[in-house]
């Protein structure tokens, strides 16, 4: 093979490994994104924020992947930044429920208690 030839195939070579690169995961950014505002606005920063913490740390991360053009560490990183993301609005909203459901539990004591109370006054 002379010269010439080699540096053809490289080129062509190089020219196919650049067409190849695949392109910025941006759904995968929008929906780490997106997942990350639902999580805040159930107030995740108070429940679960180490959760909410790392979500928007990999995100970070990602949008820097993107900028190194590193596409496939990019969207893996979006992806975990979601999944951190949904996993602290369900402890969120997991945490919510069981207030209500104490909360509830106590007024039904009280109620209880408050029954028993006045049957026992009347003869």
């Amino acid at each position: 093979m002379n010269f010439h030839t080699f540096a053809a195939a490289a080129g062509l070579l190089a020219l196919t490994a650049c067409a190849s690169a695949p392109p910025p995961p941006t759904a995968s950014l929008q929906a780490a994104q997106q997942a990350i505002v639902t999580a805040e606005q159930a107030d995740a920063g108070h429940f679960a924020s180490g959760e909410l913490g790392e979500a928007r740390s990999e995100l970070l991360s990602a949008n820097a992947a993107v900028t190194d053009n590193h596409m496939v560490i990019a969207e893996r990183l979006a992806d975990q930044s979601r999944a951190e993301a949904q996993l602290a609005f369900a402890r969120t909203t997991s945490m919510k429920a069981q207030a209500v459901n104490d909360e509830m539990l106590h007024s039904n004591r009280a109620l209880n208690q408050e029954l028993q109370r006045s049957s026992g006054d009347k003869p």
